[in-house]
């Protein structure tokens, strides 16, 4: 007998090919009026966000429902990532169960490859005794490996005096900023890009960077609206990375449900399967299995 959650998952994929064909049609949405950047009347129907909104709200228990129940989770985002997303991101992590315990800025000073050897300095001095820093590598690993051990922690509790002095340091060199400092450990990152341009050095950094907070926390997922994914766009470039088997990725979180989908990467991450969904640009397809 096929049940209700098959029917749930058949619906979903074809809302989220649905939402990203709108998405994709309508090319990037201008933040402060709710254009677009490309020419000719190409909005997206306020009917379909608000069914893609409702079908999102009525459809998540049955996919994330206390999947990231005692999870510790920062939300990190990229130049670009639109604040309305990133929030919601927020709440349907909480409504899946987890404790968001702060949200952490990427610059794009640290994440263009000409400060390279800047953000490597600012990781040598204020985590000398840090593995994955100390020893000899490459840069961005040990700019990562210092960035996790200033949030990241699979034991939990408050950030102790190393993790501060680090984090001060990437803040005050412009490396990040603190729109929410966390005051806890987190042993899941959310990594949230935004559909600012990029290259190639961009990708492959946010990858190495993620990569390292996986490796000190549990888990992590890099998610972003579609457009990021299309050829040349950061996630895109992520998903090319050599890391990319060290986390989850999904590539519609302009969408309601899209951003479920997000959650349920970040899920799917923390129960060791890591995988890219979201559009048909996705190597493993439109949903987890």
């Amino acid at each position: 007998m096929i049940n209700f959650r098959y029917h749930l998952v058949s619906l979903a994929a074809v809302l989220l090919a649905l939402a990203a064909g709108v998405a994709l049609g309508a090319g990037v949405l201008d933040e402060s009026s709710g254009s677009t950047t490309s020419s000719g009347d190409t909005r997206v129907d306020p009917a379909v966000q608000a069914f893609d909104a409702a079908f999102a709200d009525s459809a998540a228990p049955a996919f994330v429902a206390n999947t990231l129940t005692e999870r510790r989770i920062v939300i990190i985002t990229t130049p670009g990532a639109r604040t309305a997303e990133v929030e919601d991101l927020a709440a349907r992590v909480t409504a899946a169960g987890g404790t968001v315990v702060g949200e952490v800025a990427l610059t794009a000073k640290l994440l263009e490859s000409n400060n390279r050897q800047f953000a490597e300095s600012v990781a040598q001095q204020s985590a000398p005794d840090v593995p994955g820093v100390a020893e000899g590598g490459d840069s961005y690993d040990r700019v990562g490996a210092a960035l996790a051990r200033s949030m990241m922690s699979p034991e939990g509790g408050p950030l102790d005096e190393t993790a501060t002095t680090i984090r001060s340091a990437f803040d005050q060199g412009g490396l990040i900023d603190l729109p929410d400092a966390p005051d806890q450990s987190a042993d899941l990152a959310l990594v949230v890009v935004g559909p600012s341009p990029a290259d190639d050095a961009r990708g492959d950094i946010l990858a190495d960077i993620t990569a390292q907070l996986t490796a000190a926390g549990g888990a992590a997922a890099v998610v972003g609206p579609s457009v990021t994914s299309v050829g040349g766009g950061v996630l895109d470039l992520v998903r090319n990375s050599d890391e990319i088997d060290a986390f989850a990725t999904a590539d519609v979180t302009e969408t309601a449900a899209g951003r479920v989908l997000a959650v349920w990467a970040l899920a799917k991450a923390a129960g060791g399967t890591t995988g890219s969904w979201g559009t048909s640009r996705s190597a493993d397809g439109q949903l987890p299995q």
